[in-house]
């Protein structure tokens, strides 16, 4: 028999196990909101924490000095003609600038300026440090060196340099334990900063025009000797000009070379029709309209052939007249064929001879061109040396030129640095600061509440990770492919809460109609019909009316394992049944662990086995509840082989006639996973209804109890979510309150009414 998924049913949302689900979002905040108070604790413990490090945390002041940082560039002090290499330089310059803000060096610097090895408050520990072996009073220069490195890594620890966004400025900020010297110390690394660059650059400046003036000296020197050269061998060779416009022999070489540009076109074209009268045949080379005497042969015959065509309508080609014509005819063809050829070779004649001679007078330049070249050679091997140093001095020219322009510019510099000029300016002098920077209650409270938020989410996330129990239908769904036919609310009755199973002290079936409180959840139903767990138990009756074309008159019950509400179920879903006037019968199949008869305060000492054991007629056992339309068979003494019995032929008999005794069969099973004896019984049943404890069962148990009834064929009808405890924002839990709500309001509408 194979898994049946009933068409329609309005629980089934999702496709079979294995299929990818999108994520549920409403899932995951429907879990924070589970979880808020965990949330919330984990909250409270971030605050008292950060209230804690608020209390421990020492008292430290923040100074900031903000500064204006012009970019300049190092290769001249006017306008720079490339502005697209000052951009590419600025790329490099600023960060620059940062990182000297934060170098040692300059901490050094203003370690030294303000004074701060001898101030007690910055520097606590002595400043000299004898090493062994000196005499007192005599100071370690490599102590004070020491002493220096260590005050000025303190003066960096807290220093921080932060650039204002899209302009020139910069902050720079110190934090101390003493407000007045956090505002000494920020400003004290400004004005080293500023000193600092302006002794740099004047020493620069300074080695700068020493290097301009000694290479002037050395390229005038050089330009002199260059000019005494070049006139000593302008007179050895005779030459003084190299201009190529004054040069005859260079204009003879140009008009040669266009002169043999026009000769080799036109052999070119001469040898191009030469060779194209070779190759064309007699007749092509000579045109009638050209050629008299061509044109009167070819008209003589065309006569002679007209004439031909009209005497041979009369006469035969063998009548004499007809054959001398004939052989007028032929001579007449032989000497056009003649004139025609002696015309074509003639034509070839003429054309070769003048390719003869355009090829000649090509030659005749070629040779002239050569000439002149070999004279502008052995006057060129004498211009190269001249030219050399020419360019020589030309160059050394430009060079001096652009030596005396940077030695100008390093004069402007070094005027400007005399007066100090800087391109970093104080727009904000650190002022002492009034409140302490660390530590802050406020900040430490809202960081505080951020951290703890996001461990909450973190561990509620975590947990709900490891949590491999079923938790909620949808979730029931998605994983076993099964429509979740109820999921029955795990509820609290005036503090007690209503589990499943049973108490020692309980009434009898009979008394159980109307009881003060409910003691246990099994009969429910009928002492408390108004409850949302009542009405779980009629959404599982209309379900299972609904989930069939077929009717379905035997159906078990069974569960993975013990305790996860499958006997509930059974005696529940048998009430209901009962209350819509169908005669039921409830079946304790259970022979290992029978629990009916003690729900219900009935004898078992006869029961099921016996009717499998030693056949016994099944009307014999049936037993009344004290509920109308509802039947009870106990499972009866523990049988030492309970599988076997209930896979014999008696067990299938029984089921049968109970199905044709009653409307309805209800059969309590064992846990499918523990013993098989479930698995035997649903292959005989018209369908089974696998029972889960919510936060309770395993995925993997739901699971493999799910495949392996599948496998041996069984039903499935659906599953039945027990002690579910919906969320205030699931859709049951939605459902579970607005029943409720409606039947207190129905019930007060009664009570005014009365």
């Amino acid at each position: 028999m194979s898994t049946h998924q009933p068409p329609g049913n309005a629980y089934e949302t999702t496709g079979p196990t294995g299929i990818e689900q999108p994520i549920d979002w409403h899932h995951y905040l429907r879990l924070l909101r589970q979880r808020w108070r965990l949330i919330g604790v984990v909250c409270l413990l971030a605050w008292v924490g950060a209230f804690i490090h608020y209390l421990i945390t020492p008292e430290s002041y923040r100074a900031t000095t903000t500064l204006q940082i012009e970019q300049r560039s190092s290769m001249a002090a006017t306008t720079d003609p490339n502005p697209w290499l000052e951009a590419w330089i600025g790329m490099k310059y600023y960060p620059t600038q940062y990182r000297l803000l934060e170098s040692r060096g300059l901490a050094e610097r203003v370690v030294l300026d303000l004074g701060l090895m001898d101030d007690p408050r910055f520097n606590s520990t002595p400043r000299q440090l004898l090493k062994s072996g000196e005499s007192e009073g005599e100071v370690s220069e490599a102590a004070d060196e020491a002493v220096l490195a260590q005050l000025a890594s303190r003066v960096l620890g807290g220093l921080s340099v932060e650039p204002v966004k899209e302009t020139e400025l910069v902050e720079v900020s110190f934090v101390s334990s003493n407000a007045e010297m956090a505002s000494r110390v920020a400003n004290g690394i400004a004005d080293a900063f500023i000193d600092w660059g302006i002794e740099t650059r004047s020493a620069t400046v300074g080695r700068a025009s020493d290097f301009l003036v000694k290479q002037i000296d050395t390229l005038k020197a050089e330009i002199n000797e260059k000019e005494q050269q070049l006139q000593s061998y302008g007179r050895s060779t005779d030459i003084l000009n190299l201009d190529p416009e004054s040069d005859t022999t260079l204009q003879q070489l140009d008009r040669l070379n266009a002169e043999h540009i026009a000769a080799l076109g036109d052999r070119l074209e001469k040898e191009a029709r030469y060779n194209e009268l070779k190759r064309s045949p007699a007749d092509a080379l000579t045109s009638p309209d050209a050629d008299g005497l061509v044109a009167e042969l070819e008209r003589e015959l065309m006569r002679l052939e007209a004439d031909y065509e009209t005497r041979l309508r009369t006469y035969k080609p063998e009548w004499p007249e007809m054959v001398d014509l004939k052989a007028r005819i032929d001579e007449s063809r032989a000497d056009l064929a003649r004139l025609v050829e002696e015309r074509g070779r003639k034509a070839q004649g003429t054309a070769y001879a003048e390719y003869q001679t355009a090829l000649r007078r090509e030659r005749s330049i070629q040779a002239e061109i050569e000439r002149v070249k070999a004279k502008v050679m052995d006057r060129n091997a004498s211009a190269v040396e001249f030219r050399n140093l020419e360019m020589e001095i030309q160059n050394r020219r430009q060079l001096l030129d652009e030596m005396l322009r940077r030695l100008s510019e390093a004069g402007v510099r070094a005027r400007l640095q005399s007066e100090r000029e800087t391109n970093v300016r104080v727009i904000d002098r650190a002022l002492t600061p009034g409140t302490p920077f660390r530590p802050s209650l406020g900040r430490n409270m809202i960081v505080s509440l951020a951290l703890g938020f996001g461990l909450g989410v973190g561990v509620v996330l975590l947990l709900n990770l490891m949590d491999r129990t079923v938790r909620g239908p949808a979730e029931l769904q998605q994983r076993l492919g099964l429509p979740v036919l109820a999921a029955v609310p795990d509820l609290d009755y005036k503090g007690a809460a209503a589990r499943y199973g049973y108490y020692a002290s309980r009434a009898r079936p009979t008394d159980v109609a109307q009881p003060s409180e409910p003691t246990q959840i099994e009969l429910l139903p009928q002492v408390s019909p108004k409850s949302a767990v009542s009405e779980a138990y009629r959404s599982l009756r209309t379900a299972l009316m609904l989930s069939s074309a077929d009717e379905l008159r035997v159906i078990a019950v069974t569960s993975p394992e013990s305790s996860d509400g499958k006997t509930a179920t059974a005696v529940n879903l048998a009430v209901v049944m009962a209350q819509l006037g169908r005669r039921t019968l409830l079946v304790d199949a259970d022979l290992r662990r029978p629990r009916l008869n003690r729900v219900f305060d009935r004898d078992n000492s006869t029961g099921l086995v016996h009717a499998l054991a030693g056949g016994e007629d099944p009307a014999s056992l049936y037993l009344t509840t004290g509920i109308e339309n509802l039947s009870l068979c106990p499972s009866g003494p523990h049988p030492p082989n309970p599988s076997e019995l209930l896979a014999s032929a008696r067990m299938a008999d029984f089921l049968g006639r109970a199905a044709r005794d009653f409307e309805v069969v209800i059969v309590d099973t064992p846990p499918a996973l523990v013993v098989t004896d479930a698995v035997v019984i649903g292959s005989l049943c018209d369908g089974m209804i696998l029972c889960l404890h919510a936060n309770k069962t395993l995925h993997e148990d739901a699971e493999g109890c799910a495949e392996r009834l599948r496998l041996a064929g069984v039903r499935l009808l659906g599953a039945v979510l027990n002690r579910f405890r919906p969320a205030t924002s699931d859709s049951y839990s939605r459902r579970y309150y607005s029943y409720e709500a409606y039947s207190d309001d129905r019930e007060s509408a009664r009570g005014s009414a009365a």
